[in-house]
């Protein structure tokens, strides 16, 4: 009889293991998959796998101590697992708010300024706005030009701005470029447009 215990234990514990190895292989793969693809929901689908995982190792751990005469191994591996979830359940919850709430990542727009202004042709930088839709990133801009830049030209800054965004950062699908003259130096282009702020 110890010995059909003993045996019993091993596939169990053996259970336990491939289990664990099983949902954090799961884990890993649609949390770096949802990253790519910009998705949170499948990022936060892989967390929910990897407290899966840690289940399954720490219902292992409540059983083998109990097995062992530490009866009171299974209330507190219960209790960590508690706590386990509240975690994994905090990151999920904070991740799938920000998207809801069109955060981008403070990077993305650091990312995104500095590519602009590496654009020739590009005087200055004005406001960056990021923002998802769907798994997708978009993008509304504004820059300085020259002032005395022809209409073609500006555009043209415009759109090789607009290209290296795309190009630059993750998941941007499109931009709205907005070229403003820079210059000349005391001049409001937009002093029609204070009273409607």
């Amino acid at each position: 009889m110890a010995d059909l215990f003993r045996t019993d234990s091993v596939h169990t514990g053996s259970a336990g293991v491939v289990g664990f190895l099983g949902n954090e292989w799961v884990a890993r793969y649609r949390i770096r998959v949802g990253r790519e693809i910009g998705s949170a929901a499948l990022v936060a689908d892989g967390l929910h796998a990897r407290t899966d995982g840690f289940t399954s190792l720490a219902v292992l751990l409540g059983a083998g101590g109990a097995a062992l005469g530490f009866p009171l191994a299974d209330p507190i591996v219960g209790l960590l697992i508690t706590v386990a979830i509240c975690f994994v359940l905090r990151d999920a919850a904070r991740e799938i708010y920000h998207r809801l709430m069109d955060a981008v990542d403070p990077e993305l727009i650091a990312q995104a300024e500095e590519t602009l202004a590496a654009v020739p042709g590009v005087e200055r930088v004005g406001a960056v706005r990021l923002r998802w839709v769907g798994h997708a990133l978009r993008a509304e801009v504004e820059i300085g030009v020259r002032h005395d830049a022809s209409l073609i030209e500006a555009h043209g800054v415009a759109v090789e701005a607009e290209h290296r965004l795309i190009h630059e950062l993750p998941r941007l699908r499109a931009a709205t470029v907005h070229a403003d003259p820079d210059g000349p130096a005391g001049t409001d282009h937009h002093a029609v447009l204070l009273t409607h702020q």
